[in-house]
């Protein structure tokens, strides 16, 4: 059995499993490595490292959508 070096890591704001050797986005706080799904958990995570720490993930952070006018018959 082969045993991995770097377990899967847990996107600290989405909670979501990261492969640190895959992880395109990440960055160090405080002497830790964190690792990120995306680039918006990161950025969110650097606007407030600490509440993420303390209070955990919190799932996706908000996306605001532009609604288009197109909207589908019937729904």
């Amino acid at each position: 059995m082969v045993k991995r070096l770097n377990p899967k890591q847990i996107d600290p704001v989405c909670g979501m499993s990261v492969d640190p050797e895959k992880a395109r986005f990440k960055t160090v706080y405080k002497g830790k490595i964190y690792y990120f799904c995306s680039k918006r958990c990161l950025e969110e995570f650097e606007k407030n490292p600490e509440h993420y720490l303390t209070h955990g993930p919190s799932g996706m952070p908000h996306q605001s959508l532009k609604l288009s006018s197109n909207r589908f018959e019937g729904d």
